[in-house]
């Protein structure tokens, strides 16, 4: 008898990518209802940028079961998504002639600490909401950025472990093939 083919898959929650696209989706909701005038077709742009870039994280890992390309395929719009979300919140900086924090600002580096978590468990929503609803504009969206690069940097990590893994374990074909051919052979014996 074979393990069987089907990978484990679906447990998106426990991605730190996935924890910080949610915080990244909520705060960029809240962003633009208190920042954005209403019929402003940026609008649905950011919150359809970053809704991708949370969802398209859970349904690859969804589809990782059958599908080891659309896993990466989904990963990496996850990626694009909330790269152009990015461009967004720097665009709005830029445009209305607000401050972009740089990587080592004092600011920036307090953000990163809110977002490492404490006691081991990782940030919500909560750790920042008090920030994202009442601060300005300039420190929301650079919130929302450090937020952001955090989530980039650890789906690039995520395609190049699920590339390795397909490189190592093969597509579901190879798999089934696999295992069709060790039941045969132990049912043969």
């Amino acid at each position: 008898m074979t393990d069987g083919f089907i990978t484990p898959h679906g447990n998106y929650k426990k991605l730190i990518s996935y924890q910080k696209a949610e915080i990244i989706y909520d705060a960029t909701v809240c962003f633009c209802k208190r920042f954005l005038r209403r019929g402003d077709r940026t609008i649905d742009q950011m919150v359809q940028a970053a809704r991708s870039g949370k969802q398209n994280i859970a349904e690859g890992s969804m589809a990782s079961a059958t599908s080891k390309e659309t896993e990466i395929k989904l990963t990496n719009v996850a990626r694009a998504s909330l790269e152009e979300l990015l461009i967004d919140y720097n665009d709005y900086l830029r445009t209305n002639g607000l401050q972009l924090w740089g990587k080592d600002d004092k600011k920036a580096s307090y953000v990163r600490k809110l977002s490492a978590g404490s006691d081991g468990t990782p940030a919500t929503y909560d750790v920042f909401k008090a920030y994202i609803e009442t601060k300005n504009a300039e420190t929301v969206a650079n919130i929302v950025i450090c937020l952001i690069y955090q989530a980039t940097y650890l789906l690039d990590k995520l395609l190049k472990r699920q590339e390795q893994k397909f490189i190592e374990n093969g597509g579901i074909r190879e798999q089934m093939t696999t295992a069709r051919k060790a039941y045969k052979k132990s049912n043969n014996q």
